[in-house]
């Protein structure tokens, strides 16, 4: 058999790593990086020490999640779900929420006492979207003023709406304003992101602290 001229090995090596970048870029997706969301403040937090054993005691809930399912910090920019046609509360049960209905993050879900990010009655929502997909829209709600995410799990009937927001042009970093009025103490703010490229729904639970 003839051996294959360098030249070609060369050519077929190029094309492969050229190819790399895209396929990475395919699977790239984000999250709401302010106020984090749970899986995305875990990573920050305990991703380059997530073996360290302080983490059972100083963040439990964070903790807890990586026994689960360390692949839920890892991929926190991944909590996608495809071809919902818009039917959020029809086709995510009560409890569920936190993960988006998938399974394999059901870790949060979990009550207990996740660490917060302070806000004020008015405060800016930030996505990080490593690919770029742009959105349809954003909708924003806040768990209800009694509601207690340490000993509740989180349905529907605990959120109130906030907002639907307008149409984002593609970027990687997409911010929007949110105003509310009434709470104070732990909330989770619970953001859904219908992105622009397919019919692709994101949710999210971040948990923050109304301090005026």
């Amino acid at each position: 058999m003839t051996p294959r001229p360098r030249w070609v090995l060369v050519v077929l090596l190029a094309l492969v790593a050229g190819l790399l970048p895209f396929s990475g870029a395919a699977q790239a997706h984000g999250t709401i990086i302010n106020p984090a969301s749970r899986a995305y403040q875990c990573w920050k937090s305990w991703g380059s020490q997530h073996t360290n054993p302080a983490m059972q005691q100083q963040d439990p809930m964070c903790w807890q999640a990586f026994q689960a399912n360390p692949d839920t910090m890892w991929n926190w920019m991944s909590a996608l779900r495809d071809g919902l046609g818009g039917q959020f509360q029809a086709r995510t049960p009560d409890g569920q929420l936190c993960s988006n209905g998938l399974t394999r993050n059901d870790s949060l879900n979990r009550t207990g006492a996740w660490k917060t990010t302070n806000v004020s009655r008015n405060f800016t929502v930030q996505l990080y979207d490593q690919a770029s997909h742009g959105a349809d829209y954003f909708r924003v709600y806040v768990s209800k003023q009694g509601f207690n995410p340490a000993t509740q799990s989180l349905g529907w009937g605990n959120l109130d709406f906030i907002t639907q927001t307008g149409r984002y042009a593609p970027a990687q970093n997409i911010s929007f304003n949110i105003s509310t009025s009434g709470y104070t103490g732990h909330h989770v703010l619970f953001v859904i992101w219908q992105a622009s490229h397919l019919d692709q729904a994101y949710m999210w639970c971040s948990d923050v602290n109304f301090t005026a």
